[in-house]
């Protein structure tokens, strides 16, 4: 037997603008130098995707612009779909310091993670958020949760 859920519109937006809040939050912070805990580790992961091609302060910039875009965008609501869309890209990349830096994610590989392990890992929260929030597009029928 399938089960159905419904989840309120209210918590949908409340969903949808927790997640806009900490893009905006972090993403503002990156334009300050030295304002984000995640700053090195961002223009390092950038500079080994990006095989050096952007210089660290430009991307930097672009990373904060896209934070902050995606950020303000989930709280308008604005084209939900498509900004999940860039939110889950940012998401993916995120996970690329374990592979790329373990020595920074990890204090017992494959289990033990540092601050930075922590750090990363926690997006798992946010990817599970966006997919919530992509089944309840209006207009679209939502995904059954089966038990």
């Amino acid at each position: 037997m399938e089960k159905k859920f419904s989840i309120s519109g209210a918590s949908l937006i409340v969903l949808r603008c927790s997640i806009g809040i900490i893009y905006i939050w972090f993403g503002m912070l990156k334009f300050f130098h030295g304002y984000s805990p995640a700053e090195d580790l961002a223009i390092n992961t950038i500079h080994k995707l990006t095989a050096g091609l952007i210089p660290p302060q430009t991307s930097l910039i672009l990373l904060a612009s896209w934070e902050t875009l995606v950020g303000l965008l989930l709280m308008i609501g604005w084209q939900t779909k498509k900004v999940l869309l860039f939110l889950i890209l940012h998401m993916i990349c995120t996970f690329t310091p374990l592979l790329f830096f373990p020595e920074l994610s990890f204090r017992y590989l494959p289990y033990g993670f540092t601050l930075v392990g922590q750090y990363i890992m926690k997006n798992i929260i946010i990817l599970s958020a966006a997919w919530v929030l992509w089944q309840a597009v209006p207009g679209e029928e939502p995904m059954p949760i089966a038990d």
